[in-house]
């Protein structure tokens, strides 16, 4: 099934749009990313001069299309949902809140080792939303951490530390959009553009100065967190995600152990699947990077889900810490408390694809910046589109996707020097869009492993994205006029040095404005 990209000009951003914002509006996501599919496909099929009682059929087809294409991942957060409730019935999340209270000391602390854990965790981004809200969110509700300040945790050490990790699937990915930047290979490219990379450095420094410091919080994420320490956690009514399984009374015999072990497992078996699904075992010579690239994440997940369920059959049912009926009754129940995600991740792919493979939004978008003849902000310019793309789109692959030909074009024949700076732009750019849009799936898989409401998830880390992406506009706007006469060495230091200096004051200045503001809720 097989969709022809009709050129709609300005109409192409509307659907996005409409989307975006009726979800901020609204506070319905469902609701508003329907009505931004529906748009679409009706300026689809305006636009192709079809009758207009095909807009319900080629909804359809799309849906079913979507689905399909993410059945493995769809599964996947399925098994991943029966996981979740296995290791709390089994008692073992709950051991491990009340060790991690003894052992931790402060909020701080436990906000610190849920970001520790997320840089750990950088093969896939998928993974990384659900594994690390898995393990941290008994230890973070002990210490009133708000729900919305998990997520964004979650969030900025996900995609954040996938684009500059050269074993994951992101790098794979970019280095399948540029095989070739100013006469280097692709990897070696994606390696060299790591340190000029600064949406991404500067939102993983932002994280740990975040997290480490006390009354650091500012906008509706101070909020949030006041409102979290006058409140118990566990009985947040309006906490999406495992209604079902706070429910399941857990075992009085579990051990720290029955939540690592089974977390443990999971991990080492998923990378491992991906290396098969890779082919580094089918004797054609591959390396581990060249697995990670070929490999497909999706099938890898899944496999490594269902493995950890048969585990946890072993490894709990002997010992009587669940009954026969009740682990099969824990499944339905974590299967059911990933059905909200679920629903929106299916609408958010298939407003992706009424963008990418109806209207071209994106490339309409890359347009508008590929017009630009000004050398110096090309760097800045393309931060901005990618950034634009992404935000509007719901997606960095495929931001990637269409910028990091047009940056290696442009930078080829205008400016080779700019090329590695242009290409980390687009990354970053990517990532800031698919970190805050209330259309992107690790977006909803953060606040889904969270547990938090979608959309205070995305208002509350709006104003993070936008701080670390003001300090990183500057930063690429400095490089592109100082890469001539500095070099690229010189270009990167001045750039990351200006700005996180600038990150840092706006970390000081912006709790102190919103001090008072908050003194009055």
């Amino acid at each position: 099934m097989e969709f022809n990209v009709i050129n709609v000009g300005i109409w192409s951003v509307v659907p996005p749009l409409i989307a975006i914002a009726l979800a901020l509006i609204t506070k319905e996501v469902i609701f508003s990313l329907i009505l931004g599919v529906v748009s679409g496909v009706l300026i689809y099929v305006v636009g192709s001069g079809e009758n207009l009682i095909g807009v319900f059929n080629t909804t359809a087809d799309l849906l079913v299309l979507k689905v399909g294409d993410n059945a493995s991942m769809i599964i996947f957060l399925s098994l991943l949902g029966s996981v979740v409730a296995l290791i709390a019935r089994s008692g073992g999340a709950q051991a491990y809140g009340v060790w991690a209270a003894k052992k931790l000391k402060s909020k701080q602390g436990s906000t610190f080792l849920t970001a520790i854990l997320g840089l750990l965790i950088f093969i896939d981004d998928y993974f990384n939303c659900l594994t690390v809200g898995t393990v941290m969110k008994p230890v973070t509700d002990r210490f009133k951490v708000s729900r919305e300040k998990l997520a964004y945790l979650i969030d900025s050490t996900a995609a954040p530390v996938c684009v500059i990790a050269p074993i994951s699937s992101w790098a794979a990915a970019v280095v399948s959009y540029a095989p070739f930047v100013n006469g280097m290979p692709g990897m070696e490219a994606f390696v060299r553009a790591i340190p000029i990379n600064l949406y991404a450095l500067l939102t993983i420094l932002m994280v740990f100065v975040i997290s480490l410091r006390k009354n650091g919080d500012y906008g509706p994420m101070a909020v949030a967190e006041k409102l979290a320490a006058s409140k118990d956690m566990l009985v947040d009514d309006e906490i999406a995600l495992n209604d079902n399984i706070a429910k399941l009374k857990p075992s009085d015999k579990g051990t720290v152990g029955d939540l690592i072990f089974p977390v443990i497992f999971l991990i080492i078996v998923c990378i491992t699947a991906m290396l098969f699904y890779g082919g580094f075992w089918d004797g054609s010579g591959k390396s581990i990077r060249e697995s990670f690239g070929d490999t497909d994440a999706g099938m890898a997940l899944t496999l490594g889900g269902l493995l950890t369920i048969l585990l946890c059959f072993f490894f709990y049912v002997p010992r009587k810490l669940i009954s026969f009926a009740d682990f099969f009754s824990a499944i339905v129940d974590g299967i059911k408390a990933m059905v909200p995600a679920i629903v929106i991740l299916t609408l958010a792919w298939t407003i992706g694809g009424v963008c990418k493979d109806m209207l071209g939004t994106g490339p309409f978008v890359a347009e508008l910046a590929k017009g630009s003849n000004i050398i110096p902000l090309i760097p800045a310019l393309l931060f901005l589109c990618a950034c634009g793309i992404s935000f509007a789109t719901g997606t960095s692959w495929g931001t990637f996707g269409i910028l990091i030909p047009i940056s290696v074009d442009i930078c080829n024949s205008l400016s080779p020097e700019l090329s590695l700076t242009c290409l980390a732009a687009v990354m970053g750019g990517g990532v800031f869009g698919d970190h805050c849009s209330p259309i992107s799936d690790s977006t909803i898989l953060s606040s889904t492993g969270a547990g938090c409401s979608h959309i205070k998830h995305v208002n509350t880390q709006i104003p993070y994205a936008l701080t670390a992406a003001s300090a990183s506009l500057v930063g690429y706007v400095i490089a592109g006029f100082v890469i001539k006469p500095l070099g690229q060495t010189g270009a990167v230091a001045l750039a990351v040095s200006v700005s996180v200096v600038i990150l840092i004051a706006l970390l000081i200045i912006l709790p102190k404005v919103y001090q008072k503001r908050l003194a009055r809720v």
